[in-house]
């Protein structure tokens, strides 16, 4: 059994990771800090503040970083100055509420999810449960122009390009599944899935140095959830706006699968870990993978 090492940060919900070609560690929070970890995990630096709530990371072509706020938008941090820089809030003619995890072509193309029309981050158990499927995946070119490529999804998530680059795959929470959009080839402009039929509800993924593609799992499937994404309209509703303590709550777990181009299951970590719990993030970096949690104020890391 591997063992994990949970690295703490001065800051709530550190919800996803990401790694640097030099080994450093970037993750934000939820008073929008972003924060630079130390590959040894001993130094722990705020370097930017977003104004929002920063959630997936993505490295960018330049060695800024792109972050996903689930309030602003795309957001561009130069973690070496602080500075922010807009580059979309909107898709499709209205604000975005809930842009949440990309990935970043070799040209610079940008793929990214908006997990809702309906609701916002301080919301995502009512879309969760609901049901409403209004997520979507975007693409973002050199024109500026974010376009949507993939709609009616169950709470799009994260966001993972292959490593030849001929497909995106896109995270399904809701539906426990793993879209793929084919980017080139014969299949080219159609969609499948990488993986069905999750264990738990999938949130962020990303491609690891290994080529794999890399699912965080939330949390475990539960039969309760199961039954409400499939009850009357006015159910899923009502159960929403029943007192927080009754709702269902995620499970605590540490899980992260990791997936090869075919669809098969190559990696599966679950440590039952009652220090950490509720997998966000994902990132797997030179055989140590790299772990986000939406609650947890801290990262963490296992030795593969």
């Amino acid at each position: 059994m591997s063992t994990l090492e949970v690295i703490a940060v001065p800051g709530p919900g550190a919800e996803d990771v990401v790694v640097a070609a030099d080994g450093t560690v970037y993750t934000g929070t939820e008073d929008g800090s972003v924060f630079r970890v130390s590959h040894d995990g001993r130094d722990v630096e705020r370097v930017a503040q977003t104004g929002g709530r920063p959630l997936g990371l993505e490295v960018d072509l330049d060695g800024r970083l792109l972050v996903c706020d689930a309030h602003r938008g795309l957001l561009r941090v130069d973690p070496r100055t602080g500075g922010v820089e807009e580059v979309v809030d909107s898709l499709d003619g209205a604000t975005m509420r809930f842009c949440n995890n990309a990935a970043i072509g070799s040209d610079g193309t940008v793929w990214f999810s908006d997990s809702s029309t309906k609701f916002g981050i301080e919301q995502w158990k009512d879309d969760f449960v609901q049901n409403t499927r209004t997520g979507r995946l975007a693409r973002l070119g050199s024109d500026l122009v974010p376009e949507v490529v993939i709609d009616g999804l169950a709470f799009a998530n994260g966001v993972a390009l292959a490593a030849d680059e001929s497909y995106v795959a896109v995270a399904e929470t809701g539906a426990r599944t793993v879209v793929r959009w084919w980017l080139t080839g014969p299949k080219a402009g159609t969609r499948d899935f990488l993986v069905t039929d999750l264990p738990g509800y999938p949130d962020n993924i990303a491609r690891g140095s290994d080529g794999l593609i890399w699912i965080s799992i939330a949390s475990p499937k539960d039969p309760v959830v199961e039954l409400l994404q499939k009850s009357p309209g006015p159910l899923r509703r009502s159960v929403t706006k029943i007192p927080e303590r009754l709702q269902p709550k995620p499970k605590r777990t540490i899980r992260a699968q990791a997936y090869d181009d075919a669809g098969t299951l190559v990696h599966d970590v679950d440590l039952p870990d009652a220090t950490y719990h509720m997998v966000t993030g994902v990132r797997e970096h030179d055989g140590r993978l790299w772990l986000g949690s939406l609650h947890e104020p801290a990262i963490a890391v296992v030795d593969l």
